[in-house]
């Protein structure tokens, strides 16, 4: 340890070789330790058609609050279920932020993979819909197409405030759980 500097945990990243689908297994567990520490108590789920949403739904039933996120409208019967198990949702989800500043940042953000990018703007969208709070620490989760291969924690903010002046609103993502070591470039 380096004199003067305290380190607060040692947590485990998850590296997956490959992106997709066939990581969410893994990825559930992951994000599931990760929720046991007690200190994180939302996750928010990109989850287009809802299926990966009723996934984590039923895996973190009365451990987690599941918000899933879709920018279409998901199929009823993953609707129903989400809201069953005391999930929350939001469907043909919209950044607040303008299509222009969006794309610089989308840019930046797929270098860490199209997951990433993805698992940072539903946290955008949940926060906007008032599905989380503003500064909460929560886990969000998406992957590279269908499924889910990336989670991070990061402070909830809107896409507006995520890069504006007041430093206490910024954009902060505080861990990488799991992410894939090779990208997809959509």
């Amino acid at each position: 340890m380096v004199l003067g500097m305290d380190v607060v945990k040692k947590r485990m990243t998850t590296y997956f070789s490959e992106p997709g689908p066939e990581n969410t297994d893994n990825l559930i567990e992951a994000v599931k330790k990760r929720v046991e520490e007690g200190d994180v108590k939302t996750v928010v789920v990109a989850s287009i058609s809802g299926s990966t949403g009723a996934k984590f739904a039923r895996a973190l039933k009365g451990e987690a609050q599941v918000v899933a996120i879709s920018n279409e409208t998901m199929d009823s019967k993953h609707e129903e279920e989400i809201m069953k198990l005391g999930g929350k949702l939001a469907e043909n989800a919209k950044l607040q932020m303008g299509e222009a500043e969006w794309k610089s940042v989308k840019r930046v953000l797929y270098a860490l993979g199209q997951g990433f990018k993805v698992a940072v703007q539903v946290v955008f969208m949940a926060t906007e819909k008032g599905l989380v709070k503003p500064n909460d620490d929560v886990i969000g989760v998406a992957g590279s197409g269908t499924g889910s291969d990336t989670a991070i924690v990061t402070k909830a903010t809107t896409s507006n405030d995520a890069f504006g002046e007041d430093e206490n609103r910024k954009l902060e993502v505080r861990e990488i759980i799991a992410m894939p070591l090779k990208k997809m470039w959509y």
